[in-house]
């Protein structure tokens, strides 16, 4: 049984996007043994945002191999149509946007009913008060620090004040979910978020792609 992790905890969620597919379970296993806390899964679906990934089978054949908790971020235009699948696929908790075209609360509440845990996702330029109708239906809120779906990109420090606005709020309302930022983030921007408030690191290159993977995850958790 995973142990719930709070918003107090630092997570660090590798990003499954950044690992060797052609060896996808023994990716997943170096991460396990490297430390992670969370595994990081983005689904893109060349729509919502301009790329694709993958779907609930990989979803499927990650749960497969470990049993470390599975956070999945839905970059799909019609979240809730796909739902269902990802549910099934063995997920812990999914992150749809706000953005996207659903109904958000009824999306969320699905997600909940489920069993799963749910967070919601919005953009750099998306402002806070999008999703603050939404802040005591969640256990995450992702703030993005890149725009979604585009690689290559610098960690955007504009969104430094959202997250510090966002963890105010959580403090002012009384609430308990977690901060989880995603974009650029190594062990030099995870100490910048983390003084803003946010808690889960999702990181890609700064893991996987790394020569020793635990000495950085174990960067990320410290600094």
């Amino acid at each position: 049984m995973i142990p719930k992790r709070t918003f107090h905890d630092r997570v660090i969620a590798p990003s499954l996007l950044a690992a060797d597919f052609s060896r996808i379970g023994e990716e997943v296993g170096r991460a396990v043994r490297a430390g992670a806390d969370w595994l990081h899964l983005d689904v893109m679906d060349g729509h919502f945002v301009d790329n694709i990934s993958f779907g609930p089978d990989i979803v499927q054949a990650v749960r497969l191999t470990t049993d470390l908790f599975l956070d999945v971020h839905l970059m799909l235009s019609r979240p809730d149509h796909y739902l269902q699948r990802f549910i099934d696929a063995g997920s812990d908790l999914i992150t749809v946007h706000v953005e996207a075209d659903h109904d958000v609360a009824n999306t969320l509440r699905a997600i909940r009913q489920s069993g799963l845990q749910a967070g919601l996702a919005l953009n750099p330029a998306t402002p806070l008060s999008t999703v603050e109708p939404f802040l005591d239906q969640i256990d995450l809120l992702l703030c993005m620090t890149v725009v979604a779906g585009l690689g290559g990109q610098s960690f955007m420090p504009e969104v430094l004040e959202k997250i510090a606005a966002a963890a105010q709020i959580r403090r002012t309302r009384n609430l308990s979910f977690h901060i989880e930022v995603d974009g650029g983030i190594g062990a030099v921007t995870a100490a910048r978020c983390a003084v803003a408030g946010a808690n889960v690191m999702v990181a890609g290159s700064a893991t996987f792609r790394m020569p020793d993977m635990a000495a950085a995850i174990t960067a990320m958790r410290m600094a």
